[in-house]
């Protein structure tokens, strides 16, 4: 049995003018993976990932399910006939949720949790989408490295 409840942190490596921007307006990009749009995070704060992404900064999301909630409406919005879940990825096989949640086990550092759109029609060209959830302000920071706590 899978518990598909979300962790109580997320955090996004990136670098820190788009995380940023994240943070003050809530901004975020889905990106096609397949047949599906996605925004992922990880759930731990590692140094090591910092160099694993390339990203100088790391946005740390403390109320997941607001967060989560929110993400989900946008979408809603912005793309009304697509189904949404969010889940943790399954690394070195075929994950519950289905592939888009599968990854090789040389990703498991990553330790994703990943939010996942399909189209309930047939999909034309899949292409990135912007979402904007507003402020993020009240529930999370953007941090550096340098901030990293064990």
């Amino acid at each position: 049995m899978h518990d598909y409840k979300r962790p109580p942190t997320l955090h996004r490596y990136g670098p820190r003018s788009e995380l940023e921007q994240a943070l003050k307006e809530g901004q975020f990009v889905l990106r096609p993976v397949g047949s599906f749009l996605t925004l992922s995070f990880s759930q731990a704060w590692n140094r090591d990932l910092f160099d694993h992404f390339g990203a100088d900064s790391c946005l740390v999301i403390h109320n997941t399910e607001e967060f989560g909630e929110r993400i989900h409406r946008a979408v809603q919005r912005t793309l009304p006939n697509w189904a949404g879940i969010d889940g943790a990825i399954e690394y070195g096989g075929r994950a519950a949720l289905g592939a888009a949640f599968s990854k090789t086990r040389e990703d498991a550092m990553e330790k994703e949790w990943q939010f996942a759109w399909r189209s309930m029609q047939t999909a034309s060209t899949m292409n990135p989408v912007v979402i904007r959830i507003g402020s993020l302000e009240n529930f999370a920071e953007v941090r550096d490295r340098d901030h990293y706590t064990a």
